[in-house]
């Protein structure tokens, strides 16, 4: 059982929708570009995008002391192989992910003001993150 407000999972579930969506365009822009670590399942053999395929995606809350940005969600874009991947192919990975984000958390959340920054070495979904407007 969660404890966890219902508004703020129903917050988090559409941005796992989000998620999801640029896990699976990932996939088919780029998913045979590296090859999948031996003990991950192709990607579709799962019910969970995040557990199967090169890609998992994602993005975690910070309270953001210390951040330029403040609270929001550290996005998370990493490729699930055992083959080394240069900083440049990951920095192009993120910025596909984050025009994604830019572009479809809008249609997730109308009406509401979300940004997508880069906050130190990371990005960060920050902006209009209150629950009273679900």
């Amino acid at each position: 059982m969660s404890f966890r407000d219902a508004r703020a999972r129903a917050f988090e579930a559409g941005l796992k929708r989000v998620f999801d969506r640029i896990d699976h365009e990932l996939e088919a822009r780029h998913g045979g570009r590296y090859r999948l670590h031996p003990s991950r399942p192709a990607h579709g053999e799962t019910g969970n995008p995040q557990m199967d395929g090169l890609f998992n995606v994602g993005a975690a809350f910070s309270a953001g002391f210390g951040s330029e940005h403040g609270p929001g969600y550290v996005v998370d874009v990493r490729m699930i192989t055992l083959e080394s991947i240069s900083p440049q192919v990951q920095e192009e990975l993120e910025q596909e992910a984050v025009a994604m984000l830019r572009e479809w958390l809008p249609e997730e959340f109308p009406g509401r003001t979300l940004h997508v920054d880069r906050d130190g070495h990371v990005f960060k979904i920050h902006g209009d993150l209150s629950l009273g407007s679900l």
